[in-house]
């Protein structure tokens, strides 16, 4: 009973200091925004050296996706719903919790790292001796180019899956569908409403996965040990937040 306990006060703990971190880095983002250069490299950090894996990833879902959905329909005579299939699939839940996990994977292990190495060798203590406040100079601009990423690399992966080289490759060039019906099909079926989900999702993924990714770094011990640690912690817990919150929006969503 003590042991659950413990284990229950720990966590309580632990978020009520991931709420106040939270609010100290919303309270940054003015002054971040002020040092655009900041933002725009760590854009090219966190977004940009995320494409490959994100465009082969959704090109290769897509692919796997049409090629199931094909043979499944062909058994009922609605070989020519592949298409909204794919793309409600795509757009509705694959693009961003896939698209999230992959950068939680990718971007959020690399910026948990990257500040929990600055805790342990002291860069941040440097900066505060010299009133430089970390949350603006290294947090804030972390955390505003991972939002902007995420839903950006949400629509390249969705695009890549739907149509370049993913579903319609397989739906229309190897399986001799129809490429107007693949297409018409789409417009038909996918509006304005799919889409807004999909980016409101993507946001929400990518404010957490940096929120955990920053605490994690942040409060890190000095350590070697520490920053496998805070690494390891970023992943794990951003992929079971990306998870818990996806059932959450849907249930709303579609409530």
């Amino acid at each position: 009973m003590n042991g659950i306990r413990l284990v229950l006060t720990n966590f309580l703990s632990g978020l009520g200091r991931a709420q106040f971190f939270l609010l100290g880095v919303l309270s940054a983002i003015g002054p971040a925004l002020l040092r655009p250069r900041i933002i725009v490299r760590q854009l090219y950090m966190i977004g940009v050296l995320s494409l490959v894996i994100i465009v082969i990833s959704g090109m290769f879902i897509g692919m796997v996706l049409a090629l199931q959905m094909a043979n499944t329909l062909d058994r009922f005579g609605a070989e020519d719903a592949v298409g909204v299939i794919v793309a409600l699939a795509v757009i509705r839940e694959l693009g961003p919790v896939v698209t999230a996990l992959l950068f939680a994977g990718r971007a959020g292990s690399a910026l948990a790292a990257e500040i929990g190495l600055m805790r342990a060798t002291d860069q941040l203590s440097a900066m505060e001796m010299m009133a430089v406040d970390p949350m603006r100079r290294v947090v804030a601009p972390r955390f505003i180019a991972g939002v902007i990423s995420l839903p950006l690399l949400t629509a390249i992966f969705s695009v890549m899956a739907i149509g370049v080289a993913g579903g319609h490759l397989i739906a229309v060039d190897l399986l001799g569908g129809d490429t107007g019906t693949y297409w018409s099909q789409i417009h038909a079926n996918v509006d304005l409403t799919d889409l807004r989900q999909c980016f409101i999702k993507s946001a929400v993924f990518g404010a957490v996965i940096n929120w955990i990714a920053m605490y994690q770094g942040y409060h890190a011990p000095p350590t070697s040990e520490g920053v496998s640690t805070a690494t390891t912690s970023t992943v794990v817990v951003s992929s079971l937040s990306i998870l818990a919150l996806d059932f959450v929006l849907t249930a709303f969503m579609f409530r």
